[in-house]
């Protein structure tokens, strides 16, 4: 993506944060929005969020709260290139802090969500693709995520590069195939600073 874009894409991004910040939001509490209860683990908001023109579908969830742990929870972000039926492929994730800020992009391993695998070339060129313009949750946060994919473009590629090299060369135990191995969680990362 050329450079101008990615700048468009990063304005975008001060856009949606700087509008829900006149209103006392954030990504995250928009996210929320409905939401009367957090419980690590639950995707937010239910049943996910699927924009049935592009095929793009993400959600966001916690983990158990950790003493000092930066990060809030993360979206996970895929691509269902045949609609709502069809495969899905995760794409990243885009982790947050408690105030909805960028903290970090990352990959998972096949077993964390259970996806329709695809090799780094296949899911790469996906990414143009993820364009989320739905009114649920929040219309903001869906352009700020989709905003997200386009500003970071080529280092989302580097990421799920990185994956597949990671998984290469992983050893597993015998009998475990390598994509299934529970050692191996967060394959590759990128730490952004928190606006």
């Amino acid at each position: 993506m050329a450079e101008n874009a990615r700048e468009l894409a990063r304005r975008e991004i001060a856009f949606c944060e700087s509008l829900l910040a006149k209103g006392g939001l954030s990504v995250l509490t928009d996210t929320f929005r409905d939401t009367t209860e957090i419980r690590a683990w639950d995707h937010y908001p239910p049943g996910d969020v699927f924009d049935p023109a592009s095929g793009s579908q993400w959600f966001y969830h916690c983990h158990p709260a950790e003493e000092g742990a930066e990060e809030h929870g993360h979206f996970h972000c895929f691509l269902r290139p045949r609609g709502p039926e069809g495969p899905i492929h995760h794409l990243a994730a885009v982790g947050v802090d408690a105030r909805g800020r960028l903290l970090r992009l990352f990959t998972v391993n096949q077993w964390v969500v259970g996806d329709d695998w695809l090799d780094a070339e296949g899911t790469i060129a996906l990414l143009p693709r993820f364009d989320v313009q739905m009114p649920r949750p929040s219309y903001l946060v869906n352009r700020w995520l989709t905003a997200v994919f386009a500003a970071w473009d080529e280092e989302i590629a580097g990421l799920i590069r990185e994956r597949d090299r990671a998984l290469a060369t992983h050893r597993p135990a015998e009998g475990v195939e390598a994509r299934q191995d529970r050692v191996l969680e967060v394959i590759s990362e990128l730490k952004l600073a928190a606006g």
